[in-house]
């Protein structure tokens, strides 16, 4: 063998060579992650080899033109590497059915695990989600993609830590553990360095004896934060919708001052490793916040964030509309610093007058300011019933600048709407510099709930619930409806991206029913359409039963086809009367939560709306007449 095919062979070598360590791929086993970009290089590789030919046979080319070549070749595929975007998967044809700004794919990952809540991602991409329920005793799945597809292959579920609530929520990723939570407790679980599943065993971190309080127990969901210096952060939230005297009935006034807020509408912080803790071993750090499941530690500025829930309708028709208790009141997006109180339950936030206003429970009327203006303000006022239900700050390098540090909040979507359109379903963005929105809240990801119009929640395919973000940037994305889970990435050129990319979700912001604020008079669904009957129960049981009787699925039962609707007569009548709280199970489905009582309506409404319901919604029982309610009042 001449000197020249010696060279020429070795160049190919250390060619082929280069270019895998440039790359850090294979060619053969990356095929459905590279798409279009591994032809274009293999041309480019083709060309090269043919160049370095045509030199080998002129015996007047030196070894120095060759190794020219090397270097211009070997520089070209570094562009090509560069260009295919870390390796990133090719998103799904339609974006699996998500709505998105120019330039962003998602890929679905997978499409129904169960009922997911918040999502964590580990350092080497897998993935691992908290179910809201558990199946078969295993409450938390992980997901492996192995292929780089973007499509989960592996998908296990495990979990060895009680669970009574039927309320699970938290999961992230701390110090090596994965931190995780049900409705009264939350564990960790050290992770073991290359195995999906962990080996070691749950500790439990907190203990709620949410059961046994004095006050009863509603938003019980509990999310974490953890910051730099060891604490946990965890939410307890109020066992009522605004400490009236009787809770959730018209006219009942508000206690002052509020006995619930000693143990619950705060956040207490504890030890993130100590075992065995109970709310009296933690510290309250902040308090007047009603319900916070969205709730993340801001690392740019070391500071706790959190979006609230606001409370439901007010339930006062002399002061405030339907349309009204549609839009109001506000979200609240908070900045917390130690020793904050958000006002709850005196206080709501009027986004459109952009004001704390009292509560009616408190001598409110809709204008009546108080001293409002001291308590902590919100960055942003969102409008009501959104259900805020993760927060999220991106720290990633993928995508564009303008998201750097930025806040993602997922809107899981109302349920007490009632006659207008449900909204909420989306994901949006809020643009931050130095600790502060520093613009309007964007529509990042909408298209969960797969119509147009939301009538009833379960009309909703989707609800996004969970965000986490992966090692490369990537933005992952939970449903709570059937578990499916999106993979949301950049593929333009980061530079380029502007208002042009973003002109499609502005439009969407303006004009969809589930993110506009809707006409007072043309976007009410029930406008002229309803029975006196049906208006008793669109009033008093629609805005958390639906107006199809179908529920939420989560937090309020269905009504469709149920024994509770259809047994015994005086047992529904007493519900009606005195209200039920606690665990129950309806058509094999679990419930945590609180039905007010309904006894301040005549007894010939209660007789109407309960005939209503067992005439309806796949029920098939007699009436109910006016004469047993009464003897079920006075039976009290």
């Amino acid at each position: 063998m001449t000197n020249t095919e010696l060279d020429r062979k070795k160049t190919k070598r250390c060619l082929v060579k280069s270019i895998n360590k440039k790359c850090c791929f294979n060619l053969k086993n990356q095929k459905k992650s590279i798409g279009n970009s591994q032809i274009n290089f293999k041309l480019q590789f083709i060309k090269m080899k043919i160049i370095i030919r045509f030199l080998s046979k002129k015996a007047t080319r030196t070894k120095l033109l060759i190794m020219a070549g090397l270097g211009f070749l070997i520089t070209i595929s570094f562009i090509k590497c560069k260009g295919l975007k870390e390796g990133l998967p090719p998103g799904d044809s339609d974006n699996g059915g998500l709505f998105l700004p120019g330039d962003f794919e998602a890929v679905v990952v997978v499409d129904s695990i169960g009922k997911a809540r918040h999502l964590a991602v580990n350092s080497n991409g897998d993935i691992y989600v908290k179910l809201r329920v558990p199946i078969s005793k295993k409450g938390i799945v992980v997901l492996r993609d192995t292929d780089n597809d973007g499509k989960a292959n592996i998908v296990q579920y495990f979990g060895d830590y009680t669970d009574e609530g039927d309320y699970g929520t938290a999961m992230r990723i701390h110090k090596g553990y994965l931190y995780f939570s049900t409705a009264g407790e939350v564990y960790r679980t050290k992770l073991t360095p290359g195995k999906l599943i962990p080996e070691g065993k749950s500790e439990l971190i907190l203990k709620d004896d949410y059961k046994n309080s004095i006050y009863g127990y509603q938003h019980i969901a509990k999310p974490l934060a953890f910051d730099n210096n060891g604490n946990m952060y965890v939410p307890f939230g109020a066992p009522s919708d605004v400490c009236q005297v009787k809770d959730r009935q018209p006219g009942s006034p508000g206690q002052y001052p509020c006995p619930q807020l000693g143990e619950h509408a705060g956040i207490w912080k504890f030890s993130d490793s100590k075992l065995n803790q109970t709310i009296k071993d933690g510290t309250r750090y902040a308090t007047g916040i009603r319900s916070a499941v969205a709730m993340d530690w801001n690392t740019s500025d070391n500071t706790l964030y959190v979006v609230q829930h606001g409370r439901d309708g007010f339930g006062t028709p002399q002061y405030y509309s339907a349309w009204q208790n549609a839009v109001l009141p506000s979200e609240e997006f908070l900045r917390i610093k130690e020793g904050a109180d958000a006002g709850w339950p005196y206080y709501y936030y009027d986004q459109m007058k952009g004001q704390m206003l009292l509560n009616p429970e408190y001598g409110g009327d809709g204008k009546k300011e108080g001293k409002g203006n001291e308590y902590a303000q919100p960055l942003i006022a969102f409008p009501a019933h959104f259900a805020p239900n993760d927060l999220f700050f991106y720290t990633g390098n993928q995508f564009p600048d303008r998201y750097k540090n930025g806040a993602f909040i997922a809107f899981h979507g109302s349920t007490i709407r009632a006659p207008y359109p449900q909204a909420g379903y989306f994901v949006c963005f809020v643009p931050f510099k130095n600790g502060a929105p520093k613009g309007p809240w964007e529509v990042f990801a909408d298209g969960f709930a797969g119509v147009d119009t939301i009538v009833n929640t379960s009309d909703a395919v989707h609800r996004p619930m969970g965000i986490a973000m992966g090692p490369d940037g990537s933005l992952y994305i939970s449903d709570s409806e059937k578990g499916k889970i999106w993979r949301i990435m950049y593929k333009g050129d980061k530079k380029k991206f502007g208002l042009a990319q973003l002109a499609q979700m502005e439009k969407r912001k303006e004009t969809k029913p589930n993110i506009k604020t809707p006409d007072e008079i043309n976007d009410n669904l029930s406008q002229g359409k309803l029975t006196a009957v049906a208006k008793l129960y669109t009033t008093y049981c629609a805005i958390c039963h639906q107006g199809n009787g179908k529920g939420d699925g989560t937090r309020f039962p269905s009504l469709e086809n149920s024994r509770w609707v259809q047994g015994d007569n005086q047992k529904l009548i007493r519900i009606m009367l005195n209200g039920l709280s606690g665990s129950i199970e309806v058509n094999s489905v679990g419930f945590n939560g609180a039905m007010p009582p309904q006894s301040f309506l005549k007894d010939e409404d209660i007789a109407l709306i309960l005939t209503y319901i067992r005439k309806n919604f796949k029920n098939n029982a007699g009436a109910i007449l006016p004469g047993e309610v009464n003897r079920a009042r006075l039976n009290k």
